[in-house]
């Protein structure tokens, strides 16, 4: 980030963190008086796959900043059909925005990216890589819960390749967190994200169950299984629907457990889980919103 880019969540200090949550909390309480804070300005929205949450937020951040966005639209009407690479793609759209945000299927794409441009550029997703973006806005609801410090978390699910995991995990280790990490032995994390968890003076306890480790949560973070990431469809029904989060399962929990889970969901858990006080996952896509908005101010 302090290079003018935010590409993985190993590039944020514990006082980068502070401060994009900082910045956010103080839009968050007076939103009207950034309205025109980037009048002028057009934030490039680039993704090469799906996306609900990180496109709109981003969309509705640049305008609720005074600015507006350029889309590339779908890939399959964009010049990439036509064989251009990414990084013409990209040194083209330089020339047409202030700023960049790239979701692309390969993990690595956004680094390289990056090398080609020299307006921001905002990792919104590369493969089962990183997702630096979301984790701001997960650690941002995180704080608003339980603190980032003396904290609990489990992370469950698909630790192979949700790229929400592994920012996340990787970020908590610039706080006094303790990570509990659940999964099938199929979809543990993956060696390079263990070795900067380590690296970085974190410790990594997996587990396949979660029941022994429930009762001493704080936050629970969920994700579903990526079966999109899954090279044969046998190993994806193998595990899937392996783990499932309902009201019978957080019986055991602490009454003040917050459950997380950066969206979309499958069935991983329970609407019935949705009316209850430890349900956080909507407002934590909400925050996606001032959270963006923090950044895009901060790296324009």
């Amino acid at each position: 980030m302090r290079q003018g880019d935010l590409v993985s969540a190993t590039s944020l200090s514990r006082a980068d963190v502070e401060t994009v949550l900082d910045h956010a909390a103080a839009i968050a309480a007076d939103p009207e008086s950034w309205r025109e804070r980037h009048a002028g300005t057009l934030l490039a929205l680039c993704f090469f796959e799906p996306s609900t949450r990180t496109r709109m937020s981003f969309d509705a951040a640049m305008k609720r900043l005074g600015g507006d966005t350029v889309d590339m639209g779908h890939v399959e009407s964009s010049s990439v059909e036509k064989g251009e690479s990414l990084a013409d793609t990209v040194r083209v759209i330089e020339g047409y925005a202030d700023a960049l945000v790239l979701r692309h299927p390969s993990e690595g794409a956004a680094r390289m990216a990056a090398e080609y441009v020299d307006i921001p550029l905002i990792n919104a997703g590369d493969g089962a890589g990183q997702h630096p973006s979301q984790t701001l806005l997960d650690l941002y609801t995180m704080r608003e819960a339980t603190g980032l410090d003396e904290v609990t978390v489990g992370i469950l699910g698909d630790l192979k390749y949700g790229r929400t995991v592994h920012s996340l995990a990787e970020a908590l280790t610039e706080f006094d967190a303790r990570m509990h990490f659940v999964s099938p032995r199929s979809l543990r994390l993956p060696r390079s994200v263990r070795y900067d968890i380590e690296d970085a003076g974190g410790e990594v306890r997996e587990h396949e169950d979660l029941n022994p480790v429930l009762s001493d949560l704080d936050v629970l973070y969920v994700t579903r299984i990526q079966r999109e990431r899954f090279p044969d469809e046998s190993e994806y029904r193998e595990v899937a629907g392996k783990y499932r989060i309902d009201d019978e399962t957080l019986a055991a929990a602490r009454d003040d457990l917050t459950v997380m889970h950066p969206l979309p969901r499958v069935d991983e858990i329970d609407s019935a889980v949705d009316t209850t006080d430890h349900a956080r996952y909507f407002r934590q896509a909400h925050n996606g919103v001032p959270v963006r908005m923090a950044l895009l101010d901060l790296l324009l």
